[in-house]
């Protein structure tokens, strides 16, 4: 009865609603039978080589013989326990401040925001014992998790930063605050990249070199922060005066009271367009392919340039389209479940 009422409720309640029903249950049915046979019923999933495969169905032969480049690019086979712990790590770390009610937050943030970066770096790359693995070896999944968490550091910091210049009272940061997000969001991001590649170095000293993957993390991290500094700009100008006015009333000066009552309430605010950026940040990692850098994306479109597997462009795609939309899917999920959260016990 519940299940009936839900669907009257949701699904019937007027006319328009029955048809726009109707129709996306047509859509379905025409649609999702055909998908289900050729990815699930008639597709292949054991063997070797493309002569395994049946004819009418996917071909996963391809996504499981392939599977080892699609996860670590061309990481040495015998170092990739360091990207498995690497991510195991950052999985132990982050988990306890997603869950509600989880003991020694603190202590996790620290370990996620302060020891995770320089030791996930440490273990990737090596030296001090560990072999070293050049960056031009990384690839697949585990470099665009990289560039997702590292460039993520990098632009929240900033953006808070210049969220905070923009609204600052004196003219100078103020001023540069808004060039530079004006700057970096008036500019393609591919674009950023492109040129974060080619330009850095010209900045450095003479004889330091730059790794390039050093110069994409950077330039997404830097066009990231503009958009979150716009985001964290909103939720600052939605807090009433009247926060700032009684912490000086209180004897705050400015850092106290925008640290301890102006940036959580803001943060709270922007999270869901926080949350989008950090879903945008995650997507835009696939551009990194014009500075000869192998993501998910491609490494997965490097894969089909074999003789043996050219053709098999859909399941290629839906492999690496899937592994996107749940990684995404689920940032939007566990966001909106943080919203909620933080919104508990405030008023309206």
């Amino acid at each position: 009865m519940n299940a009936i009422r839900w669907a009257r409720t949701n699904l019937f309640a007027t006319w328009l609603d029955a048809l726009f029903t109707l129709a996306c249950l047509a859509l379905l049915l025409r649609y999702v039978p055909p998908v289900v046979e050729w990815a699930v019923l008639n597709a292949t999933w054991n063997g070797n080589d493309r002569t395994d495969c049946a004819a009418g169905g996917a071909c996963w032969v391809f996504v499981r013989v392939r599977f080892g480049q699609f996860m670590y690019g061309l990481y040495p086979a015998a170092q990739t326990w360091r990207v498995d712990l690497a991510a195991i790590l950052l999985v132990a770390f982050v988990v306890p401040l997603l869950w509600n009610g989880a003991p020694f937050k603190k202590l996790f943030a620290f370990l996620t925001l302060v020891v995770y970066p320089p030791l996930g770096l440490w273990l990737l790359l090596g030296g001090f014992g560990l072999p070293v693995v050049e960056t031009r070896e990384w690839g697949g999944l585990m470099l665009t998790v990289f560039m997702a968490v590292y460039a993520g550091i990098g632009a929240f910091p900033l953006g808070v930063l210049l969220a905070l210049g923009r609204q600052s009272r004196l003219p100078l940061i103020r001023s540069l605050s808004v060039a530079f997000i004006e700057f970096w969001r008036g500019v393609p991001i591919i674009a950023v990249i492109f040129l974060a590649s080619m330009l850095l170095p010209l900045i450095v000293p003479a004889g330091v070199g730059v790794d390039r993957l050093v110069r994409a993390v950077v330039g997404l991290a830097l066009c990231i922060a503009a958009y979150m500094a716009e985001a964290i700009r909103g939720g600052l100008q939605a807090l009433p005066k009247g926060q700032t006015e009684a912490a000086a009333a209180m004897g705050l000066g400015y850092w106290k009271s925008t640290w301890f009552i102006v940036l959580p309430q803001a943060l709270r605010i922007s999270l869901p367009a926080l949350a989008n950026e950090f879903i945008a940040l995650l997507k835009n990692t696939t551009l990194v392919l014009v500075v000869s850098l192998f993501d998910l994306l491609g490494i997965v479109h490097a894969a089909l340039a074999d003789p043996k597997w050219v053709g098999l462009t859909m399941e290629a795609y839906v492999f690496a389209g899937s592994i996107f939309w749940f990684a995404c899917f689920g940032l939007s999920r566990w966001s909106a479940g943080l919203e909620r959260r933080l919104s508990q016990g405030t008023r309206h």
